[in-house]
């Protein structure tokens, strides 16, 4: 599915999502990540901030039993008219192609600038494509 205009530029100008995966048995994981879209598309990838080993991550263990994802950017305020939500959902695997892995990098590293000074690489930096199947902008107030 394609993503709006409406709803691209919302995520666009949000810096962090809130990315929930389940376990085969449906235990549910949430955590915040930095992303990039391109097309319908959405990706993240494991940097070098400090982890348990990359490919041991809930998160990756997670997609590796169960590819169906949630993925949130939200606006919250104590003025509660401007309350607003991106919800995606889609399916999501490791990006296998290297030269897929450096162009979805790129997008990365211009959206988060702490990026460009770590080394990551197709072959240690595990990367996630999450195909958009479906999503939901909500807005508590319509903009005019």
């Amino acid at each position: 599915m394609a993503l709006s205009e409406e709803a691209r530029l919302f995520a666009d100008r949000h810096r962090v999502a809130r990315l929930a995966t389940a376990s085969a048995a449906g235990e549910p994981h949430v955590i915040p990540l930095c992303y990039a879209i391109a097309g319908d598309t959405l990706y993240f990838v494991i940097d070098e901030k400090p982890k348990q080993t990359h490919r041991g991550l809930k998160r990756l263990r997670n997609i590796d039993a169960n590819p169906r994802v949630a993925l949130v950017v939200d606006d919250y305020a104590d003025d509660w008219t401007q309350l607003a939500y991106l919800m995606i959902e889609g399916r999501a695997g490791l990006v296998a192609d290297e030269a897929e892995f450096d162009q979805a990098l790129m997008l990365l590293r211009q959206r988060y600038p702490q990026y460009v000074g770590m080394p990551m690489r197709f072959e240690t930096n595990p990367m996630v494509r999450i195909s958009i199947e479906r999503f939901r902008l909500w807005r508590a107030v319509m903009p005019d």
